[in-house]
């Protein structure tokens, strides 16, 4: 089921409910917990690879949406600029809209940088956390001030951050999506095979689901404010796991050690090669590690 959810004046976003698997039996389906899926900077939901949502319904009620100035979310950064801690408050009206009162998260990259804020301002609304190729709060990209990082971790491949500096620059769709494809190769890493033709379906999709090819980078314009802190974490008490991907050029190890050593109750699980990109090689691991940490988080959730 779709809808729009309204999160600011004139600020609307694109939302998705996804039912359990249909080969789930009616009592599964019944009591299937929700599962938020929160993207990555200037990504849409739809960038959640279908075959991970697919092996995600299998037990979860699966919601998606597409962060502001994505998708077909309201495109309006210029006339309602907004920081990046405001797309956490995002993902708890999204929560509201569709009647959750508590859900699974999972958030990558950026993603994974808001659902730390949820579990420090909205731990009542979440019943397990997944991060997956981030950093900590304070640190990395999501210091506020990158002079005052701690610790001090690696920066981002230099042949990205040149990229980067061509995001916002106008292109026809096909150069769009050629520039795309080649972003993707390199968040992909070479830890694992890199098939252009499936990132170029991918981004096919992701531009016949927005209606437009152009990219505004608004979430590389965002402020940074109110990420400074990292030292709040050790409070956490929702069951967190930490997804590490070695090769992941923009948030190498050891960011993700130190994020799950600096969440109370922290725990680390690598999966071998990937990169900063859900290939068909890593999808497989990836469901497996968060369907893991959802039963877990409900075993010890339930009555005794």
């Amino acid at each position: 089921m779709e809808r729009y959810v309204d999160v600011a004046p004139g600020v609307r976003l694109w939302a998705e409910d996804i039912a359990p698997h249909a080969d789930a039996t009616e009592d599964r389906t019944a009591s299937a917990e929700p599962l938020l899926l929160v993207m990555g900077a200037n990504a849409s939901g739809v960038a959640w690879p279908d075959p991970l949502i697919a092996r995600l319904a299998e037990r979860h009620r699966v919601i998606r949406y597409d962060h502001r100035d994505t998708g077909r979310s309201t495109w309006a950064f210029d006339e309602h600029p907004y920081a990046i801690s405001d797309l956490g408050g995002d993902a708890i009206a999204v929560l509201d809209a569709f009647g959750v009162e508590r859900a699974h998260v999972v958030g990558m990259s950026m993603g994974g940088v808001l659902v730390q804020l949820l579990l420090l301002d909205h731990p009542d609304r979440l019943l397990s956390a997944t991060v997956l190729c981030t950093t900590a709060l304070g640190s990395g990209l999501a210091a506020g001030d990158p002079a005052d990082a701690a610790p001090v971790l690696p920066d981002p491949d230099p042949a990205l951050l040149a990229l980067w500096q061509e995001m916002d620059r106008p292109r026809d769709r096909d150069a769009e999506i050629a520039w795309r494809v080649e972003h993707w190769r390199l968040l992909n890493g070479s830890g694992t095979p890199f098939d252009a033709e499936e990132f170029r379906a991918l981004e096919e999709r992701v531009v016949a689901h927005a209606g437009r090819h152009d990219n505004p980078a608004a979430h590389a314009r965002a402020a940074r404010t109110g990420l400074d802190r990292g030292a709040e974490l050790a409070e956490v008490e929702v069951p967190t796991l930490v997804i590490e991907a070695p090769e992941d050029p923009i948030n190498p190890p050891p960011h993700s050690g130190h994020l799950s050593r600096a969440i109370g109750g922290g725990r680390l699980v690598r999966v071998p090669g990937m990169g900063h990109a859900l290939n068909s090689t890593v999808i497989e691991p990836v469901a497996a590690a968060i369907l893991t940490q959802t039963a877990a988080a409900g075993t010890a959730a339930a009555p005794s």
